[in-house]
């Protein structure tokens, strides 16, 4: 039997130990309440936004009724602006007390998931079914999106530049589309394969009809002629519309309370939606910050921030140089570099939470788990820290005493054993800024599934934890 410690010696536990706290035991009984409405809330918002666009749209429309106007909307009106390009990429601000060269408090998120893409070409007929060919996007088991019910969610440009949207299999009486897998009866061989190569990308085919065309019982492809003049039909669509298309197949079910004490959201998109979601409405209680807030919405993320409308791209130097100007500030690249220099940014990317059914590949000691509030991330990356910011100690140091003073329940948390894997996050391209960065967001299980898990006292604690680094006079 273990001797009784001294008292002494629990004072300097409490003084020199430390260790992660729930989120659940540091709630009041009305924080408990308040957390679970803000989840209903979230949970609404993943079911209307399976697509970057549809996130951007539903931020634009809420951000207007907030009181929010576009960057080149007249100097003095509005709570706050926004820019929206290309239907993807999203920028907002709340203008702060300090001139703007004194510094911004940004915040950037991501709100592409992994999916799978409709390519160029992908209708075809064979042997009575007509399907489609697809390419994933994003990191994907593809095991994962076999066999289940799949939605066709996008934007499609008309040969007279017309554009359309289309949603099927999102709607309870609509139908979904499916890949159907191989039975196991027939797939012995197959499944002595790797997990990565027992179903080949290029098999990835989805049905989506079996009907012929009645009108002509000897026309050719008569099950593909059935398709395009259904959706001609209803859209306007012909064939060579598929290639001004972004056409997704996203998991058709809603995202749901998950476990019998209803303490989990399962649904599609939690990364990084949960993080885009709870930055904007941060934002959006901002008041009168004493630094300029900005929340940026990125695009392509998942496939290494590429494009026009990734951390890559300009946009985000175009933003600021108009915010410059809207608030009195000469837009000179010197000015500009002063905005990055001066300011601080956290990128909010979620981060894979311990599961015990998988122990082999964590590092318990630098693991994170749900209900611990948000995750503190000092570097991604792999290996010998490749592809990572790698925040200064300073910096890190600033934002652990700034969550500890404002009661912000967080934990530290990395990307698994160092040679087991990695990942990033548009950490490092931010950093190319001058700017310190972060990266700071809530714990899943089962990233990049179909179906991923977050806590939602976590939700809320990441919520909090945003306001409190925009700094507004309700935080």
């Amino acid at each position: 039997m273990a001797a009784k410690e001294s008292k002494k010696t629990k004072l300097l536990k409490e003084k020199l130990l430390w260790e992660s706290k729930r989120v659940w035991d540091a709630l009041s009984a009305r924080d408990r309440k308040e957390v679970l409405r803000y989840a209903d809330e979230y949970r609404d918002f993943l079911n209307a936004a399976r697509t970057e666009r549809k996130a951007a749209a539903e931020f634009v429309q809420r951000a207007s009724k907030a009181g929010f106007v576009p960057i080149d909307a007249p100097r003095g009106k509005g709570k706050g602006c926004y820019q929206l390009m290309r239907g993807k990429f999203l920028a907002m601000a709340v203008p702060g007390t300090e001139p703007i060269t004194e510094g911004i408090r940004l915040i950037s998120s991501h709100t592409d998931s992994p999916r799978l893409d409709l390519k160029p070409n992908p209708l075809y007929e064979d042997t009575d079914l007509a399907l489609l060919k697809t390419h994933y996007y994003g990191g994907i088991k593809k095991h994962h999106w076999v066999s289940r019910s799949l939605a066709l969610v996008g934007t499609v440009a008309l040969r007279d530049n017309k554009v359309v949207e289309i949603e099927k299999g999102l709607d309870p009486g609509d139908p979904v589309v499916v890949i159907p897998d191989l039975l196991p009866h027939l797939g012995r061989k197959i499944m002595e394969k790797k997990a990565s190569e027992f179903i080949p990308a290029e098999n990835l085919n989805v049905v989506i009809a079996g009907q012929p065309f009645v009108d002509d019982p000897d026309a050719d492809k008569r099950v593909k002629l059935n398709v395009l003049d259904i959706l001609n039909k209803e859209y306007g669509i012909t064939e060579e519309d598929f290639v001004s298309a972004e056409l997704q197949l996203v998991p058709a079910e809603p995202a749901r309370d998950a476990g019998l004490d209803g303490y989990f959201i399962a649904g599609y998109g939690n990364d990084d939606r949960v993080c885009a979601y709870t930055s904007f409405t941060a934002l959006l209680e901002t008041e009168k910050p004493q630094y300029t807030s900005v929340a940026v919405f990125y695009d392509k993320e998942e496939i290494g921030s590429e494009g026009n409308t990734g951390a890559q791209s300009r946009f985000l130097d175009m933003f600021l140089m108009q915010l410059m100007e809207r608030t009195g500030v000469e837009p000179l690249t010197h000015n500009l570099n002063k905005v990055y220099f001066n300011g601080k940014a956290l990128s909010a990317d979620v981060n894979p939470a311990y599961d015990p059914t998988y122990e082999s590949v964590f590092e318990k000691r630098n693991a994170c788990k749900t209900g611990f509030g948000v995750v503190v991330e000092k570097y991604t990356g792999h290996g010998g820290k490749y592809s990572a910011s790698d925040a200064h100690a300073e910096y890190v140091g600033w934002v652990r005493d700034l969550f500890n003073k404002h009661g912000i329940v967080w934990q530290i948390g990395g990307m698994g054993k160092v040679d087991e894997g990695g990942g990033g996050t548009v950490a490092k391209y931010l950093a190319r800024s001058g700017m310190d960065i972060i990266d700071i967001g809530p714990a899943l299980l089962g990233m990049h599934s179909p179906l991923e898990l977050v806590a939602k006292d976590d939700i809320w604690m990441c919520h909090q934890a945003f306001k409190v680094f925009f700094g507004g006079s309700g935080a």
